[in-house]
């Protein structure tokens, strides 16, 4: 009884260790510094239009029409 809680109390802080030395490895890698941008920036539309003036789409090469 004993030496499962000691393995249990030991395993609890590895892992908590663990925990804690990665989160301040990535506040100092910098995965934290902008945290509204990406929310801001999936907005902009950066897609430069097609050359030719026509939809990018795929024509339909197979000769059938589409029903609608």
């Amino acid at each position: 009884m004993l030496k499962s809680i000691l393995i249990l109390i030991v395993l609890s802080l590895f892992l908590g260790t663990a925990a804690w030395l990665f989160f301040i490895w990535a506040v100092k890698k910098g995965s934290f510094d902008d945290m509204e941008g990406p929310k801001f920036r999936m907005l902009e539309d950066d897609d430069e239009p097609h050359p030719s003036g026509q939809d990018q789409t795929k024509n339909n090469t197979d000769g059938d029409t589409p029903s609608t």
